[in-house]
């Protein structure tokens, strides 16, 4: 006795043949119920192929534009890092103002690897990476802008001549009671 076959002989007797090849009215000649449309579900697959290239498309899109966001939270987070720091010249206020200067130059220096897998015919990347650039920029110039602040910056004509005087101070201030 052959695996499978059992005592019929015939195969598996729960077997289903779908392949009618009789002569009797099939369920075609039946009308289909309302709101039902065979066309809906006999599409070709160029329309499903098209129509699961335009999701990607999409879904690309949407990628490009969040990554081209992501800077800005970085901005907010060194922002407040460096108002921790302080204004005073020392290793952790110059460690975060370094760092606020480094990420977005290296971020601007990748920008063509960080786009790279939404890149489409379909979708435009001009938006995203101006945004990416132009929040990148932001960053770069708070971390100079701490740097003038640290007094780090040569900002006077005496920063790069030694022979002329350093320049006046505009505001003093001194705490406490004189003495």
């Amino acid at each position: 006795m052959e695996k499978g076959k059992g005592i019929m002989g015939s195969g598996r007797r729960w077997a289903v043949h779908f392949s009618d090849n009789s002569t009797a009215p099939s369920s075609r000649d039946i009308p289909d119920p309302p709101g039902f449309a065979r066309a809906s579900v006999d599409q070709d697959d160029s329309t499903v192929s098209r129509q699961k290239k335009d999701a990607e498309s999409n879904w690309k899109s949407q990628k490009a534009w969040e990554v081209a966001q992501a800077p800005f939270k970085n901005l907010l987070m060194m922002g407040f890092m460096m108002w921790m720091a302080g204004n005073t010249v020392h290793l952790f206020s110059i460690g975060i103002t370094f760092s606020a200067l480094w990420q977005p130059i290296s971020a601007l220096q990748g920008v063509g690897k960080v786009f790279e897998p939404y890149k489409d015919n379909k979708v435009d990347l001009l938006g995203p990476k101006l945004l990416f650039i132009a929040l990148n920029l932001g960053g770069l110039a708070l971390g100079v802008w701490k740097l003038n602040t640290l007094g780090l910056l040569p900002t006077h004509a005496s920063d790069w001549v030694s022979s002329l005087p350093p320049a006046q101070e505009v505001e003093y201030s001194g705490g406490g009671i004189p003495l």
